[in-house]
């Protein structure tokens, strides 16, 4: 596999990052410390290039029918200039990926798949479009993606705004996005700004062509001097994204996990009308239930499980799950987990062990998110 590097790939290597492959890409993992990187997304910022995910434009008068056939969520309901959180399945319900959906127009949407995954998806997309009057437009090449996450986000952002949009910020809803003035150099660039972010933060994601991409980095870190901003890897990402709770594709989610065992019932719209990819197999598997499901899982030790130890029963006798991600957490000071357990155990307060490499160590079923910032 060619290796693929994103347009901020040299300011990376400027700023002394190590570099590790996601999803073919070499992107930042860390440029000094990862703990420092997450403690300053929770305390003030951090600054992420994220442009090895993916950008799908759907385009067309059938583009919220289309998307509604397929993806299992009802975009159609979704109002301009707000998002929904989705996902596109395979005819027997697995998940091929996770996305966020933005309406931009009545008929047109921006869809954003996960790095690994956005020639699948757009793929997909495009092969389900017959019969739909839209067009698919794979955009993820020519598009970069900049997010600055944690409780003074805002605030660096609104540095760059001109004062006539200002209110366009502060007003942005979670789940919501606009184009936006921003300045980066000499120039005023109009970009699409998003409220969506990975962290358990507030913070927002900026989608900006490849040749502006620098020009807005450095603007960012300029803004977030004094302020406590710093750029960001995806090592902290990780960390904070499961003290957040919220699943990885690959980890969480693949074409062996359906909706269901993973918690995200509720994203399945079997209610709307139509036929859409999946569906059958979805109704199925609902009415069946899943055999595992997604649980948290806290530590009472100091070591940490990680992905696929398998979880034990508490007498440490019967395999009855699987780790998927884990790590020490920063922020609550203890080792934290997601794992898929058998039904009968994934009660919150059911005791539990992980078998970390033959040692039995004391886990405890916890309702997720782990961590929930203070202010919503």
């Amino acid at each position: 596999m060619t290796e693929k590097y994103t347009a901020l790939y040299e300011a990376h290597k400027q700023l002394g990052a190590s570099f590790t492959d996601f999803g073919g890409w070499q992107m930042p993992l860390k440029y000094s410390s990862e703990l420092a990187e997450h403690k300053a997304v929770r305390s003030a910022a951090g600054l992420f290039d994220l442009s090895h995910m993916g950008e799908v434009e759907v385009s067309g008068p059938d583009a919220g029918a289309f998307l509604d056939y397929a993806l299992v969520g009802k975009l159609s309901a979704v109002k301009v200039g707000r998002a929904k959180y989705s996902l596109i399945t395979n005819n027997d319900g697995g998940i091929i990926d996770d996305l966020i959906s933005y309406r931009l127009a009545d008929d047109s949407y921006l869809v954003v798949p996960n790095a690994g995954n956005a020639d699948t998806v757009a793929a997909e997309l495009a092969s389900r479009a017959e019969g739909f009057d839209v067009a698919v437009n794979n955009v993820s090449a020519e598009t970069s993606l900049v997010a600055v996450q944690g409780p003074v986000a805002e605030a660096i952002l609104l540095d760059l705004v001109p004062a006539e949009q200002a209110e366009t910020v502060t007003g942005m809803k979670y789940y919501a996005a606009a184009t936006v003035g921003i300045r980066a150099g000499e120039r005023t660039l109009d970009l699409l700004v998003a409220r969506t972010g990975y962290t358990g933060e507030d913070g927002f994601e900026i989608y900006v062509p490849n040749d502006d991409a620098a020009d807005l980095w450095s603007a960012l870190l300029a803004a977030g001097e004094g302020r406590g901003l710093i750029p960001a890897g995806l090592a902290c990402r990780d960390s904070l994204r499961l003290e957040a709770g919220m699943p990885l594709y690959g980890n969480e989610l693949t074409l062996d996990t359906d909706p269901y065992a993973a918690g995200l019932g509720p994203v399945v719209a079997l209610s709307k009308e139509g036929n859409f990819v999946g569906r059958s197999a979805l109704e199925t598997r609902k009415a069946a239930g899943p055999a595992r499901r997604l649980v948290g899982l806290k530590g009472s030790g100091r070591r940490s499980a990680r992905s696929h130890y398998p979880v034990l029963s508490s007498d440490g006798e019967t395999v009855i799950g699987e780790v998927t991600s884990g790590a020490p957490s920063p922020t609550l000071g203890f080792p934290i987990a997601l794992a898929y357990v058998d039904e009968a155990y994934t009660q919150p307060g059911t005791e539990l062990n992980v078998d970390l490499r033959g040692k039995p160590e004391s886990f405890t079923v916890v309702e997720l998110p782990f961590y929930k910032r203070s202010k919503q």
